[in-house]
């Protein structure tokens, strides 16, 4: 059995805003498939994260702060539920679906130390996780393909069903989905690769992808800068 076909694990969050130093998660979910079309297993927490909601993040996931202050849980038993669900699945070596992995990673990482003084590599205790993004795969994969990449934009270009967006769990089980699809449709070109061979071609590629944008935003004159670091983004002494 191929690996897109094969045990895959899937991990979303929706947060507070997009900034992963300083930004909170309000909500999460792990979804889990034993193989292609199998019914998939799903674990979700909603987060109090203790700071107020701005009101456009609100815009996109629907999530207030009355409605995560009355059902949401304290960040730290959360942050650590979410960390060793990540580990056992390292631990088994199955391999982890996420969606824009450096931004999802560092962000829990970022919790992580804020209110378990600790780290995701602490959690994972020497085991390494198998990443799987379908951003960086399809950007690779069909690099020439023109228009717009986020998650809804693969699932069309996949045919995926995408019910609720921004929502973590359907997220998590589109990006698993799109994942799979990219497997297919490349077969030829990522069947012989194992997941633990292709995590480490992602690096790669994800890294001359952020050249490539970095030097077009410098061409059009913009400041912004693009992180060549994947799947996690290494930590800044003000997260520490």
């Amino acid at each position: 059995m191929c690996w897109f076909e094969g045990p895959l694990a899937a991990f979303d969050t929706e947060t507070t805003g997009v900034d992963v130093e300083h930004d909170r998660i309000v909500s999460a979910a792990v979804v889990v498939q034993s193989e292609s079309g199998a019914h998939p297993i799903v674990t979700s927490w909603l987060v109090d994260p203790g700071v107020p909601v701005p009101p456009e993040a609100t815009a996109i996931h629907g999530l207030t702060d009355g409605h995560l202050q009355r059902n949401g849980r304290w960040p730290a038993p959360v942050m650590e539920e979410l960390a060793r669900a990540l580990a056992g699945h390292a631990a088994r070596n199955t391999p982890l679906v996420v969606m824009n992995a450096p931004f999802d990673l560092t962000l829990l990482d970022r919790e992580l130390r804020r209110h378990r003084a600790s780290t995701l590599a602490d959690y994972l205790g020497g085991a390494a996780l198998c990443v799987l993004d379908p951003w960086v795969l399809d950007k690779h994969l069909d690099r020439y393909r023109k228009g717009r990449r986020t998650l809804s934009d693969l699932c069309a270009q996949y045919g995926v069903e995408l019910t609720g967006a921004h929502d973590a769990t359907s997220d998590a089980l589109a990006s698993m989905e799109v994942v799979r699809a990219v497997g297919r449709r490349f077969a030829e070109r990522l069947e012989r690769l194992s997941p633990a061979e292709l995590h480490t071609r992602q690096a790669v590629w994800h890294a001359a992808q952020a050249r490539g944008l970095q030097a077009w935003f410098a061409r059009n004159g913009s400041e912004e800068r693009c992180d060549p670091a994947w799947p996690l983004r290494p930590s800044l002494p003000a997260a520490a």
